[in-house]
């Protein structure tokens, strides 16, 4: 019954909700999904017709592509980091002063609350457009993200490790450090990999709010409109490319890493 009711609940805000953006909408929704299909076709067949210029357009935007690849590896770095510090202060039986996990688990969820852009766009206004403010707000939401998966994996680690070094009077980094880590290496730089992936993404999109890196040239070539389209295309591919093989690699890695922790 209760299934029943909150089922119900859910496809009735779903009705409300779509009839509600569907009145706010600039345009009529409905009279827009014939078009659904228009612009797509018309970038790929500008793009078809300049196919010749694709090889050069995918060397000249490989600098901005490298730009977007430096954002998100130095932010995910960044932010692994910080979640480390923030995943052991807020796990239970292995925090430092156990009366402030909730402290430092309240910063994680709000680290994780706030998107990416809001933070870019605040920092923006404060320090100017440029990689920086995209390392940052990057970096600060992949804390709160990281921090909790660290956290809930440090949660299963074996305690005895760190009982022994306390009896030999190890201290709380000595502990962590020899006993904790150890053991939850490989799930974490797993996690670290994946996040990777997510914050290629989140780098280029970021770009569109001037945080440079291909984002910002995909946006300047959509201005841009007809014309221009062979270079979106281009970026798109690169995008596409460059994700698909940090993927493999990256999958590659964590299956090496996940056996032998199994082993």
């Amino acid at each position: 019954m209760y299934g029943g009711i909150l089922l119900a609940v859910f496809l009735a805000l779903m009705a409300s909700g779509f009839v509600m953006a569907d009145g706010r909408n600039a345009g009529g929704f409905w009279e827009g999904l014939p078009m659904l299909g228009a612009f797509p076709s018309e970038v790929m067949a500008e793009a078809w017709a300049k196919r010749a210029n694709l090889p050069g357009l995918l060397v000249a935007h490989l600098p901005s592509l490298a730009e977007t690849l430096n954002i998100a590896a130095v932010a995910t770095i960044l932010g692994a980091l910080a979640a480390v510090v923030l995943s052991l202060l807020s796990t239970r039986g292995l925090a430092r002063w156990p009366r402030l996990t909730g402290l430092f688990r309240r910063m994680m969820d709000a680290c994780r609350a706030v998107p990416e852009i809001v933070i870019a766009l605040v920092l923006i206004f404060i320090l100017g457009g440029g990689p920086v403010p995209a390392v940052i707000a990057i970096g600060i939401h992949t804390a709160g993200a990281l921090g909790k998966l660290f956290s809930e994996v440090a949660e299963n680690a074996d305690l005895k490790p760190v009982e022994g070094l306390a009896s030999v009077g190890a201290t709380w980094g000595q502990r962590m450090l020899l006993g904790v880590i150890p053991q939850v290496a490989p799930n974490w730089l797993s996690y670290a990999l994946l996040r990777f992936e997510i914050n290629l993404r989140a780098s280029a999109i970021l770009g569109f709010v001037g945080e440079g890196g291909i984002g910002h040239d995909l946006k300047i070539a959509m201005q841009w409109g007809q014309g221009r389209y062979d270079q979106v295309v281009a970026i798109f591919l690169l995008l596409f490319l460059s994700i698909v093989l940090i993927d493999r690699l990256s999958d590659r890695v964590r299956q090496r890493l996940v056996r032998g922790a199994g082993a």
